[in-house]
């Protein structure tokens, strides 16, 4: 029986050899901040997806909060990802690169010399951040942007996405969720300003949009694509009374603006109305994240309003997942205590050493099923 989700998909320029998509996750593996040749490895045995969208990527130093997250801002940063793109081109795949600046949630110790946690107003982030040095740490208090200097983080983000397509990128997607910078702009309570940035919904959600923009002008609209997660309370993020305005007119903006798609996490938690409010507002590609494991889900939101699945943490552990699904095979479990951390036998226990189905090491994967 014919499936939706391993047909053919067109993405602005691409087509894709089906719609299902490697969501972006933290794997904390890029030892000073640089793709490795164990990351393109990675990347490689999921090239079947019909897109990947990669790990969160710093477009400055300032933006680097975690331990080991990547960043591109620099000429050395450019060339290895290169290794990256080269090798899941080579296999058949395509990949976007998430810009993602973590704005207040970081901690100095996680930082380059002479890098600062910033952030649209100086509120620090609740909770812990790990530190290699110290372990579990308090989150602190970020110092505000100036006015000035946000237009800086734009022109950052732009610079990141030149050299992410010089890299040999497909295209970038925009991080405006989960409690990272532009959502640390869209949000009330992470933002107090009193400049064109702050107070109403479209102050607040200018941020965004000019990041966006700035992204857009640089590399194109058709390879320019957003992700957003209303309602979520990741990273201290709380909701507020405007959250349904809020993204109704991000959606319209970015309508205009011509995004090739929106990525919408925990589309399963989105209340109904904003979820609807969006679809009117953005007619382009919608990709759904939240929790996705088998293909009845998966074909259900394809036959309605979602053009392509995201699937997270079920990516970890079956680099082989498309042919799963398209086997009906079983998917194996992940590892947690290696989400983000080296295993006994190092940084390769649980990123890169999850078998195929079958039970063989995770290889180049030829599509078996038919257009």
């Amino acid at each position: 029986m014919s499936s939706k989700a391993f047909e053919p998909a067109q993405l602005g320029p691409l087509t894709l050899s089906n719609r299902i998509v490697m969501a972006p996750m933290t794997r904390s593996r890029a030892l000073g901040n640089l793709a490795n040749e164990l990351m393109a490895e990675y990347y490689r045995q999921r090239a079947t997806a019909g897109l990947i969208i990669s790990e969160g990527v710093s477009p400055s130093a300032d933006g680097l909060g975690y331990a080991r997250i990547p960043g591109l801002f620099t000429p050395e940063q450019a060339t290895n990802w290169q290794r990256v793109t080269e090798t899941v081109h080579h296999h058949g795949g395509h990949i976007f690169i998430q810009l993602m600046h973590a704005g207040r949630v970081f901690h100095p110790l996680n930082l380059p010399e002479g890098a600062e946690g910033v952030a649209p107003s100086a509120i620090a982030a609740k909770g812990q951040m790990w530190t290699d040095q110290q372990q579990m740490q308090d989150q602190p208090t970020p110092r505000a942007l100036t006015t000035e200097e946000v237009a800086e983080v734009v022109q950052q983000y732009a610079h990141s996405a030149k050299l992410a397509l010089e890299a040999g990128f497909d295209g970038v997607e925009v991080h405006g969720a989960n409690g990272y910078l532009p959502e640390q702009f869209l949000n009330p309570n992470s933002n107090q300003r009193t400049d064109q940035y702050g107070g109403s919904v479209e102050n607040r959600a200018r941020f965004v949009l000019d990041v966006t923009r700035a992204i857009v002008a640089e590399i194109g609209a058709d390879r320019t694509g957003v992700r957003l997660s209303p309602g979520s309370t990741f990273n201290d993020m709380a909701e507020y009374p405007e959250m349904a305005e809020t993204y109704a007119y991000l959606a319209a903006e970015l309508q205009k603006i011509g995004v090739v798609y929106v990525h919408l996490v925990g589309t399963g938690r989105i209340p109904a109305e904003v979820l609807d409010s969006i679809h009117a507002a953005y007619t382009g590609p919608v990709i759904y994240n939240g929790g996705y494991r088998d293909l009845a889900r998966t074909e259900t939101d394809l036959a309605g309003r979602a053009a392509f699945i995201a699937f997270g943490t079920a990516y970890i552990s079956n680099p082989d997942l498309v042919e799963r699904l398209q086997a009906g095979q079983p998917l194996a479990e992940a590892d947690q205590a290696t989400f983000y951390a080296p295993g006994p036998n190092g940084f390769a226990d649980g990123y890169t050493d999850y078998p195929t189905a079958d039970g063989q090491p995770a290889g180049t994967f030829s599509p078996t099923y038919e257009a």
